[in-house]
């Protein structure tokens, strides 16, 4: 997946003026094992009691930020490795560390997560932290869903539990899991449209004109926070494994990267905001999950209704609560590409970005989950579409 939603910073890990965590890589996209580098893994995860000999290493998920690979020895047994891209990085970018806590601490809860079985700093075995865990062995679905689990009975639950397993992680009391360090939940809404803004504001702290309406509507409309609780932040079909056979369930919840203490109601709002909807254009975090236009899934009313019930947070009348959470998201998400489309364009970002039409699709779905005037792409007078940096 194209996700430069690491370019900013987890919320708390940094300050409020801190430059994007973790900005796009085109090493990230390019770095793989030499026979040096696998020998020092080998050794490692032999001295752990995780592999035995040779192991073999295959880059997995669909990742443009961290670096995952499932590393497999002669018996077949199998672990996951996850690492950051090469350095140098920005400060507090890429913290696989954090990233091993949140997970640990999960591991003793209702939330599917894979069991964290070793931690790695930098230049103990390899020039970033990394961290391996157990592999969950199951599909992650995006643009279809696997036929043993693609009946519509299955794909409603699948739906179901993606819903249940939200409530699961913003049940999860974060004091006495040990996480209390790693957020700031006091003015969570604010601080997040801040520092996103400031990701594509000009030298006056302005936005680019085609963010300006969005920009407006939330800072006007910035709600006190909802609760406190463990934010994944990056939470949609395509970062969970699913159970390979029916019933539909979630095995494990992947990519912890962005995870925070703050509004639990943003995980809802970007997990909405990346479900599709039949006859309306998708946005590049949708075409990742396609898959749930297919009959049997619930749709975003369902979702949302359904999270309310299990949850017992008040989502308003008509769950008109969720507005601002879906608007943010979409919003944060136009930034991030917009920030991710100058630095391919200048030559030093990942190419995926180099199509200013993914800002559009977003700003776009912005307008329209706000209430606002249909988003018209700037042209030129010849009409030709206007880039914004």
């Amino acid at each position: 997946m194209a996700n430069l939603e690491a370019t900013a910073a987890a919320d708390g890990a940094a300050g409020p003026t801190s430059p994007p965590a973790a900005e796009p890589s085109v090493e990230s996209t390019v770095w793989d094992w030499t026979d040096e580098t696998r020998g020092r893994l080998e050794r490692f995860l032999s001295a752990q009691g995780l592999t035995e000999g040779p192991v073999t290493t295959r880059r997995i998920g669909d990742g443009h930020s961290n670096l995952t690979f499932l590393v497999e020895d002669g018996s077949r047994r199998r672990v996951v490795v996850r690492r950051g891209p090469p350095p140098p990085l920005p400060p507090g970018a890429h913290d696989m560390l954090r990233e091993a806590r949140f997970v640990s601490a999960l591991g003793a809860t209702a939330v599917p997560v894979a069991k964290v079985l070793a931690t790695a700093a930098a230049g103990e075995v390899l020039d970033v932290p990394f961290y391996v865990m157990s592999y969950a062995d199951g599909p992650v679905v995006t643009t279809r869903t696997p036929h043993r689990i693609a009946s519509p009975l299955v794909r409603r639950q699948i739906g179901e539990a993606l819903v249940d397993t939200l409530v699961e992680l913003h049940a999860v009391d974060w004091r006495a899991a040990g996480l209390a360090d790693l957020g700031r939940p006091d003015g969570f809404n604010a601080r997040h449209v801040r520092r996103m803004g400031q990701l594509v504001a000009d030298a006056d702290g302005a936005p680019p004109a085609p963010f300006a309406l969005v920009d407006a509507w939330l800072r006007a409309h910035v709600p006190a926070e909802s609760d406190a609780a463990i934010v994944h932040n990056d939470y949609r079909i395509g970062n969970v494994v699913l159970a390979p056979d029916p019933p539909g369930r979630v095995m494990a919840t992947l990519d912890w990267e962005l995870a925070t203490i703050g509004d639990p109601l943003h995980d809802v709002g970007y997990f909405l905001a990346s479900v599709p909807e039949p006859g309306v254009p998708l946005t590049p975090t949708q075409r990742l999950g396609v898959a749930m236009l297919e009959d049997g899934y619930p749709s975003r009313e369902e979702l949302a209704a359904r999270y309310q019930e299990r949850s017992g947070r008040d989502l308003g009348p008509g769950l008109d609560r969720l507005r601002w959470y879906t608007t943010f998201a979409l919003w944060k998400l136009a930034a991030l590409y917009e920030y991710g489309w100058r630095r391919a364009r200048a030559g030093g970002g990942d190419p995926y970005y180099a199509d200013h039409g993914h800002v559009w699709s977003f700003l776009a779905a912005a307008h329209a989950a706000a209430g606002l005037p249909p988003f018209v792409p700037p042209r030129d007078a010849c009409g030709r579409r206007l880039v914004t940096g």
